[in-house]
């Protein structure tokens, strides 16, 4: 998919995500989703210039319905930023790359 961006599923959700030495934040989407889509590029281009900081991962909620239903994802796209394996922060729907940066920055002082 990405070289910044790693998807992840129900399989390895705890292992990629509960279990970083770094902050992450999980990009909740779906391939029928337009904002979805919209957030693809975003992301690649924030988690490019992170690289290190913050691990970047998405979550088709259509193939992963155990980690979706867990985290209770009502819309989509969904962020939710992990520190320590637990949610700090969500951010519900299309964010701009500034957006996102300052988000990451309040959450996770990066």
């Amino acid at each position: 998919m990405s070289d910044y961006v790693l998807e992840v599923g129900d399989a390895n959700f705890s292992q990629e995500v509960l279990k970083s030495d770094i902050p992450v934040l999980v990009d909740f989407w779906a391939a029928w989703c337009g904002p979805c889509r919209m957030m693809a590029p975003v992301l690649e281009e924030v988690a490019r210039d992170m690289q290190g900081k913050v691990k970047f991962v998405k979550v088709n909620v259509d193939k992963n319905r155990t980690t979706a239903g867990n985290y209770k994802i009502m819309s989509i796209p969904t962020l939710m930023f992990f520190k320590n394996a637990d949610p700090v922060e969500t951010q519900v729907g299309f964010v701009s790359r500034e957006q996102l940066k300052k988000k990451l920055e309040e959450v996770f002082g990066v």
